[in-house]
Protein backbone atom coordinates (compact mmCIF):
# COMPACT_ATOMS: atom_id res chain seq x y z
CA UNK A 1 0.00 0.00 0.00
CA UNK A 2 1.24 3.46 -0.91
CA UNK A 3 0.68 6.27 1.56
CA UNK A 4 1.52 9.93 2.13
CA UNK A 5 3.47 10.90 5.24
CA UNK A 6 1.76 13.84 6.90
CA UNK A 7 3.28 16.36 9.27
CA UNK A 8 0.15 17.87 10.76
CA UNK A 9 0.30 16.15 14.13
CA UNK A 10 0.76 18.27 17.22
CA UNK A 11 4.42 18.19 18.30
CA UNK A 12 5.09 16.26 21.55
CA UNK A 13 8.85 16.68 22.05
CA UNK A 14 10.72 14.68 24.73
CA UNK A 15 12.27 16.54 27.64
CA UNK A 16 15.89 15.59 26.95
CA UNK A 17 15.70 16.34 23.25
CA UNK A 18 13.87 19.60 23.92
CA UNK A 19 16.50 20.77 26.40
CA UNK A 20 19.38 19.97 24.06
CA UNK A 21 17.61 21.51 21.07
CA UNK A 22 16.79 24.79 22.83
CA UNK A 23 20.30 25.18 24.23
CA UNK A 24 21.77 24.65 20.75
CA UNK A 25 19.62 27.37 19.18
CA UNK A 26 21.66 30.30 20.48
CA UNK A 27 25.10 29.27 19.12
CA UNK A 28 23.55 28.04 15.87
CA UNK A 29 21.53 31.25 15.61
CA UNK A 30 24.68 33.36 16.00
CA UNK A 31 26.47 31.42 13.25
CA UNK A 32 23.44 31.60 10.95
CA UNK A 33 22.87 35.34 11.52
CA UNK A 34 26.51 36.30 10.96
CA UNK A 35 26.75 34.12 7.84
CA UNK A 36 23.53 35.46 6.34
CA UNK A 37 24.38 39.11 6.96
CA UNK A 38 27.99 38.78 5.77
CA UNK A 39 27.28 36.79 2.60
CA UNK A 40 24.24 38.90 1.68
CA UNK A 41 26.15 42.17 2.15
CA UNK A 42 29.20 40.99 0.21
CA UNK A 43 27.13 39.39 -2.54
CA UNK A 44 24.83 42.35 -3.15
CA UNK A 45 27.57 44.98 -2.90
CA UNK A 46 29.80 43.22 -5.45
CA UNK A 47 27.12 41.82 -7.76
CA UNK A 48 27.45 44.85 -10.05
CA UNK A 49 30.89 43.59 -11.11
CA UNK A 50 29.70 39.94 -11.13
CA UNK A 51 31.98 38.99 -8.24
CA UNK A 52 28.99 38.76 -5.94
CA UNK A 53 27.07 36.33 -8.14
CA UNK A 54 28.97 33.21 -6.98
CA UNK A 55 28.76 34.52 -3.41
CA UNK A 56 24.97 34.76 -3.66
CA UNK A 57 24.86 31.34 -5.30
CA UNK A 58 26.86 29.95 -2.38
CA UNK A 59 24.42 31.61 0.01
CA UNK A 60 21.45 30.04 -1.74
CA UNK A 61 22.94 26.55 -1.73
CA UNK A 62 24.09 26.99 1.86
CA UNK A 63 20.58 28.00 2.89
CA UNK A 64 19.10 24.82 1.44
CA UNK A 65 21.77 22.68 3.03
CA UNK A 66 21.30 24.33 6.42
CA UNK A 67 17.52 23.98 6.16
CA UNK A 68 17.91 20.28 5.37
CA UNK A 69 20.10 19.82 8.44
CA UNK A 70 17.65 21.80 10.57
CA UNK A 71 14.73 19.61 9.48
CA UNK A 72 16.77 16.58 10.50
CA UNK A 73 17.61 18.20 13.87
CA UNK A 74 13.94 19.00 14.54
CA UNK A 75 12.98 15.44 13.68
CA UNK A 76 15.70 13.73 15.71
CA UNK A 77 15.48 15.89 18.86
CA UNK A 78 11.85 17.06 18.88
CA UNK A 79 10.24 14.10 17.14
CA UNK A 80 8.56 16.40 14.62
CA UNK A 81 8.62 15.57 10.93
CA UNK A 82 9.08 18.56 8.61
CA UNK A 83 8.43 17.78 4.95
CA UNK A 84 10.76 19.13 2.25
CA UNK A 85 8.96 22.06 0.59
CA UNK A 86 10.99 22.75 -2.55
CA UNK A 87 9.46 22.63 -6.01
CA UNK A 88 11.11 20.29 -8.53
CA UNK A 89 13.75 22.00 -10.64
CA UNK A 90 12.86 22.28 -14.34
CA UNK A 91 14.77 20.51 -17.07
CA UNK A 92 16.88 22.77 -19.21
CA UNK A 93 19.63 25.31 -18.70
CA UNK A 94 21.30 26.16 -15.42
CA UNK A 95 19.87 29.66 -15.73
CA UNK A 96 16.32 28.26 -15.64
CA UNK A 97 17.16 26.07 -12.66
CA UNK A 98 18.67 28.95 -10.67
CA UNK A 99 15.69 31.13 -11.55
CA UNK A 100 13.37 28.42 -10.21
CA UNK A 101 15.29 28.35 -6.93
CA UNK A 102 14.97 32.11 -6.58
CA UNK A 103 11.25 32.09 -7.38
CA UNK A 104 10.54 29.30 -4.91
CA UNK A 105 8.98 30.87 -1.79
CA UNK A 106 10.47 28.05 0.31
CA UNK A 107 13.93 29.54 -0.33
CA UNK A 108 12.92 32.85 1.22
CA UNK A 109 11.17 31.16 4.14
CA UNK A 110 14.46 29.37 4.86
CA UNK A 111 16.15 32.79 4.87
CA UNK A 112 13.62 34.22 7.33
CA UNK A 113 13.88 31.20 9.62
CA UNK A 114 17.65 31.45 10.04
CA UNK A 115 17.48 35.22 10.39
CA UNK A 116 14.96 34.92 13.24
CA UNK A 117 16.73 31.97 14.87
CA UNK A 118 19.26 34.31 16.53
CA UNK A 119 16.87 36.55 18.53
CA UNK A 120 14.57 33.60 19.18
CA UNK A 121 17.53 31.56 20.43
CA UNK A 122 18.49 34.34 22.86
CA UNK A 123 15.04 34.32 24.45
CA UNK A 124 14.88 30.53 24.63
CA UNK A 125 18.38 30.28 26.11
CA UNK A 126 17.64 32.84 28.85
CA UNK A 127 14.34 31.22 29.82
CA UNK A 128 15.70 27.66 29.85
CA UNK A 129 18.94 28.42 31.70
CA UNK A 130 17.16 30.58 34.30
CA UNK A 131 14.36 28.10 35.02
CA UNK A 132 16.64 25.06 35.28
CA UNK A 133 19.33 26.91 37.28
CA UNK A 134 16.79 28.05 39.87
CA UNK A 135 15.22 24.62 40.18
CA UNK A 136 18.51 22.74 40.44
CA UNK A 137 20.02 25.36 42.77
CA UNK A 138 17.21 25.13 45.30
CA UNK A 139 16.71 21.36 44.98
CA UNK A 140 20.38 20.64 45.70
CA UNK A 141 20.66 23.20 48.52
CA UNK A 142 20.69 20.57 51.34
CA UNK A 143 23.85 19.11 49.76
CA UNK A 144 25.99 22.13 48.97
CA UNK A 145 25.00 24.84 51.50
CA UNK A 146 27.71 23.67 53.94
CA UNK A 147 30.39 24.34 51.32
CA UNK A 148 29.41 27.99 50.93
CA UNK A 149 31.43 30.72 52.73
CA UNK A 150 30.63 30.40 56.44
CA UNK A 151 28.56 27.27 55.80
CA UNK A 152 25.44 29.43 55.41
CA UNK A 153 23.14 30.24 52.50
CA UNK A 154 21.30 33.55 52.74
CA UNK A 155 18.41 34.46 50.44
CA UNK A 156 18.31 36.75 48.53
CA UNK A 157 21.78 37.98 49.61
CA UNK A 158 24.12 37.94 52.60
CA UNK A 159 23.46 41.65 53.17
CA UNK A 160 19.67 41.10 53.22
CA UNK A 161 19.16 37.61 54.69
CA UNK A 162 15.41 37.16 54.49
CA UNK A 163 15.93 33.39 54.67
CA UNK A 164 18.99 31.77 56.25
CA UNK A 165 19.94 28.15 55.66
CA UNK A 166 22.49 26.75 58.12
CA UNK A 167 21.31 23.14 58.47
CA UNK A 168 19.85 20.36 56.37
CA UNK A 169 16.45 20.76 58.01
CA UNK A 170 16.30 24.49 57.29
CA UNK A 171 17.21 23.78 53.66
CA UNK A 172 14.32 21.36 53.10
CA UNK A 173 11.60 24.00 52.37
CA UNK A 174 13.75 25.59 49.67
CA UNK A 175 14.62 22.13 48.34
CA UNK A 176 10.89 21.39 48.02
CA UNK A 177 10.48 24.69 46.18
CA UNK A 178 13.35 23.63 43.91
CA UNK A 179 11.59 20.37 43.04
CA UNK A 180 8.47 22.35 42.17
CA UNK A 181 10.52 24.71 40.01
CA UNK A 182 12.10 21.75 38.24
CA UNK A 183 8.64 20.45 37.42
CA UNK A 184 7.71 23.84 36.01
CA UNK A 185 11.01 23.94 34.09
CA UNK A 186 10.17 20.59 32.46
CA UNK A 187 6.74 21.85 31.42
CA UNK A 188 8.20 25.11 30.14
CA UNK A 189 10.94 23.30 28.22
CA UNK A 190 8.47 21.06 26.41
CA UNK A 191 6.14 23.99 25.72
CA UNK A 192 8.95 26.09 24.21
CA UNK A 193 10.17 23.15 22.17
CA UNK A 194 6.65 22.49 20.90
CA UNK A 195 6.31 26.13 19.89
CA UNK A 196 9.64 26.03 18.07
CA UNK A 197 8.70 22.79 16.32
CA UNK A 198 5.52 24.42 14.99
CA UNK A 199 7.53 27.50 14.02
CA UNK A 200 10.06 25.38 12.14
CA UNK A 201 7.32 23.42 10.41
CA UNK A 202 5.57 26.60 9.28
CA UNK A 203 8.72 28.11 7.72
CA UNK A 204 10.85 25.12 6.76
CA UNK A 205 7.97 22.92 5.62
CA UNK A 206 5.51 23.28 2.75
CA UNK A 207 3.34 26.39 2.70
CA UNK A 208 -0.34 26.23 3.58
CA UNK A 209 -1.37 26.05 -0.10
CA UNK A 210 1.03 23.18 -0.79
CA UNK A 211 -0.23 21.31 2.27
CA UNK A 212 -3.84 21.66 1.13
CA UNK A 213 -2.95 20.34 -2.32
CA UNK A 214 -1.09 17.38 -0.80
CA UNK A 215 -3.96 16.56 1.53
CA UNK A 216 -6.46 16.70 -1.34
CA UNK A 217 -4.26 14.45 -3.45
CA UNK A 218 -3.53 11.97 -0.66
CA UNK A 219 -6.64 9.78 -1.14
CA UNK A 220 -5.77 9.33 -4.81
CA UNK A 221 -2.30 8.05 -3.86
CA UNK A 222 -3.60 5.26 -1.68
CA UNK A 223 -3.67 1.90 -3.47
CA UNK A 224 -5.93 -0.70 -1.97
CA UNK A 225 -5.18 -4.40 -2.21
CA UNK A 226 -6.97 -6.59 -4.77
CA UNK A 227 -10.58 -7.32 -4.10
CA UNK A 228 -11.56 -10.97 -4.17
CA UNK A 229 -14.04 -11.74 -6.91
Amino acid sequence: MTYVERDGRRPRPPVGGSLLYLLMNLPLGIVAFVSLVALTAVGLSTSIIWVGVPVLALLLLGLRGAALAERARVHSLLGTYVATPYRPLPDGSQKARWAARLKDTATWRDFVYFLVLFPLGIGEFVVIVTSWALGLGFAALPIYFRYLPGGIYAFPANEVPWITVDSTVSALPLAALGVLLLGLAIILTRALAGFHARFARSLLGPGSRARRIAEDAAPALVTDGPVAG
